[in-house]
């Protein structure tokens, strides 16, 4: 099977390319703006002819779109989130249209959730920031393309790798560079929120059975922990885990994208139905993970 992976050098792509290297009898293509790719794409700038020549000089069994922007003026977000994919149904639809497309979105893009309520796949989108607006924008465009498409809705990726433009990779960075000071202060935003965090190498295992699973499967499946966490919990078991003795002290708002969303948990029951997909690691392994491995320099930290 001959898979192309765009964004295969970011965060969540680079943990999929490693999970299909490891998969007998596939062909793993990078999709990217680096020369040496195997499709020379920039999702940002991309035009439909091109990138249709491209895909038909290939021929994919399936395409991964792991690209995505999660910082930026709302130009940039609305370039790769949303108009990037709307140019590959396009040219897929051109080029080699019974290609199996998975598509990454986010759970931002249902907004604000209910305490003690997870979020199923028919909930209502009410994104609150244009992160979450234009990954609704590329969600809505990927399931009406008429492609034998899906969109996995990921929740909060953390594990190795995590880059310090997410809060795990960020507190992980504070953490390293404050060291055994037992008089080192880390100071943080609100951390009352609780969040559904799913570990990034689960993430790309449920893209790997969207990639491979016979059949159709329903245009948007949830992937996440199933369960939610409050932040400070997470950020605090971090410094556990690396033996921080200083103190952490909570100032002022938390961040800008997330703040007015206080609860968020995903109902994972339909992955499991239809991928026989669910999280295999804890919350524990996942931060111990990410403080064994370091922060990458850089790459989303979400879809």
């Amino acid at each position: 099977m001959r898979i192309l992976v765009l964004g295969g050098t970011g965060y969540l792509g680079g943990h999929v390319v490693e999970r299909l290297r490891a998969l007998p009898g596939t062909e793993v293509l990078d999709g990217g703006r680096s020369p040496a790719a195997d499709v020379h794409v920039d999702l940002a700038t991309v035009r439909t002819d091109p990138l249709a020549g491209e895909l038909a000089s290939v021929a994919p069994d399936a395409v991964i779109n792991c690209a995505g922007a999660v910082g930026g003026d709302d130009v940039r977000l609305a370039e790769v989130n949303s108009r990037g994919p709307a140019v590959l149904c396009a040219a897929l639809r051109q080029a080699c249209p019974t290609t199996r497309l998975v598509h990454f979105g986010s759970v931002a893009e249902y907004g604000p959730g209910v305490p003690e309520t997870r979020v199923r796949e028919s909930a209502a989108t009410r994104p609150l920031s244009a992160y979450g607006a234009t990954k609704l924008a590329g969600t809505l465009t990927v399931t009406a393309s008429g492609l034998d498409a899906v969109v996995l809705r990921i929740a909060n990726p953390v594990g190795p790798g995590a880059p310090p433009a997410g809060l795990p990779g960020r507190v992980a960075g504070l953490l390293r560079a404050a060291g055994p000071d037992p008089d080192a202060v880390i100071r943080l935003g609100d951390l009352s929120a609780y969040r559904d965090f799913v570990d990034v190498r689960d993430v790309a295992g449920a893209a790997v059975l969207a990639a491979t699973a016979p059949g159709p499967l329903p245009g948007v499946l949830n992937v996440g922990g199933g369960r939610a966490v409050p932040v400070r919990t997470l950020v605090h078991r971090l410094a556990e885990i690396a033996g921080f003795r200083g103190r952490i002290e909570e100032e002022g708002d938390g961040s800008a994208r997330s703040g007015e969303v206080s609860w968020q948990c995903s109902d994972i029951t339909a992955a499991r139905r239809f991928l026989g997909w669910r999280p295999s690691r804890s919350l524990d392994e996942s931060l111990t993970a990410l403080w064994s491995a370091g922060a990458r320099p850089g790459g989303d930290p979400s879809p």
